[in-house]
């Protein structure tokens, strides 16, 4: 066995396959990216022409909901502290 034998245990690589790898690695890469940026802009479109089409806007739709809620709690509670008071002078 020689000196050179020994030594040199690493594979030997080709240049020319790695490359042609990297550079399908690379477009396919673009090919997604391209893929992902029609995609949203198709969805980020088709959300804003559905808002538009909506009676209410969002925002308008959450203030009346909040309102709702803040009714409903309050009436919870009105409920629940007269419902108390009634029990202790029962009791």
């Amino acid at each position: 066995m020689t000196t050179d034998e020994t030594s040199n245990s690493l594979p030997q690589l080709q240049s020319g396959p790695l490359i042609t790898g990297a550079a399908l690695l690379a477009a396919g890469g673009l090919i997604a990216l391209a893929g992902i940026a029609i995609g949203t802009t198709h969805v980020v479109s088709a959300s804003r022409r559905w808002i538009q089409a909506m009676e209410v806007p969002p925002t308008e739709l959450a203030k009346i909901k909040l309102a709702q809620a803040r009714v409903a709690a309050l009436a919870g509670a009105d409920a629940w502290r007269t419902e108390a008071a009634k029990r202790a002078a029962d009791a």
